[in-house]
């Protein structure tokens, strides 16, 4: 199999295998109207096997969305084929309308202008809590 590399973009890096195409779609790039790589199951000696995403155009990525979903992905910028800068995630603090609350008696099911806000209350456990009605996320 050959992949190009790509001259301009953002190739999405050491992502869990499995989970491509959960970034995919979480950071809605459906919605680009660009070529986008999706390779998943790519062999690698670090973490046995990964998936990898490259999007070929400029994109402003969502780091928090990408921390949430997987704190190990790497983010790489690509301009005139060369790599600029690479960005480590971690898990964010703090996450502003990435995941809505499941509660039925939070604020955020009545009042629809409400952004959905969650703390990190356990980074160990990965637990995210409502910050209106402490449901766990």
């Amino acid at each position: 199999m050959k992949i190009e590399s790509i001259q301009n973009g953002i190739v999405l890096d050491h992502i869990t295998a499995g989970k491509a195409l959960t970034v995919y779609h979480d950071l809605k790039l459906d919605k680009l109207d660009c070529s986008i790589g999706i390779l998943q199951n790519v062999r690698s000696s670090k973490m046995g096997k990964k998936d990898i995403l490259k999007i070929h155009q400029e994109y402003d990525v969502n780091l928090d969305v990408l921390g949430y979903i997987d704190p190990n992905i790497t983010v790489s910028i690509i301009k005139d084929g060369q790599t600029i800068e690479k960005k480590k995630l971690a898990l964010p603090k703090r996450l502003v309308n990435v995941k809505k609350c499941k509660n039925p008696r939070c604020i955020t099911s009545v009042e629809q202008d409400i952004p959905h806000i969650f703390n990190l209350t356990d980074e160990a456990n990965r637990v995210y809590r409502c910050i209106y009605c402490e449901a766990d996320k």
